[in-house]
């Protein structure tokens, strides 16, 4: 190529690239920029909602039940024949802790005569045998096998009267 053609053919090089970077370089500082979009207003909000109210029911009169409880009949019902915790019994020492924090260990013994081997969240082992209390929920133990022992809870029902609720304590569980 000859030297007069290729001379212009760079400095056009030289000069789109020169261009190219003033292009490059911002006009106004980041600041300026930040400011400048501060400065813009934002669309309008759309007005709120209006808030229905509802009439209030209350039941003030005693011939008219309360849909969502039970009657006062039915909660003497309820609590006149449902069970009770033994309140007149001693508390025993596995009753202080809650039934999660108890873990079972093992068992000793034959299958007619099985102990249950319980962990309290202390680390201290105790023996247990049916019939034995555990847990704060008046947990009495109905049954042991060599995997778990399986419980009876007194639990409230909600309504001033207990119900019975089944538990199990499994042989390496980690969570009840």
């Amino acid at each position: 190529m000859n030297k007069h053609i290729a001379f212009p053919f760079r400095a056009g090089a030289f000069l789109l690239m020169a261009a190219t970077l003033v292009a490059c370089t911002p006009s106004e500082s980041p600041q300026q920029w930040v400011a400048r979009e501060k400065a813009k207003k934002g669309a309008p909000l759309a007005p709120l909602p209006v808030i229905k109210t509802f009439e209030v029911f209350l039941y003030k009169d005693q011939d008219l039940r309360d849909p969502f409880g039970l009657s006062a009949e039915e909660q003497d019902n309820e609590n006149a024949s449902g069970p009770h915790p033994d309140q007149n019994r001693p508390r025993e020492p596995l009753e202080s802790f809650p039934l999660d924090g108890l873990k079972m260990s093992g068992t000793l013994g034959t299958a007619k005569s099985m102990e249950g081997l319980v962990r309290d969240p202390d680390g201290v082992v105790h023996r247990v045998h049916v019939g034995n209390y555990l847990g704060q929920n008046y947990g009495r133990v109905i049954s042991i096998s060599e995997d778990r022992i399986d419980l009876v809870e007194l639990v409230t029902n909600g309504a001033g009267g207990w119900m019975e609720r089944q538990a199990t304590i499994a042989l390496g569980d980690t969570k009840q």
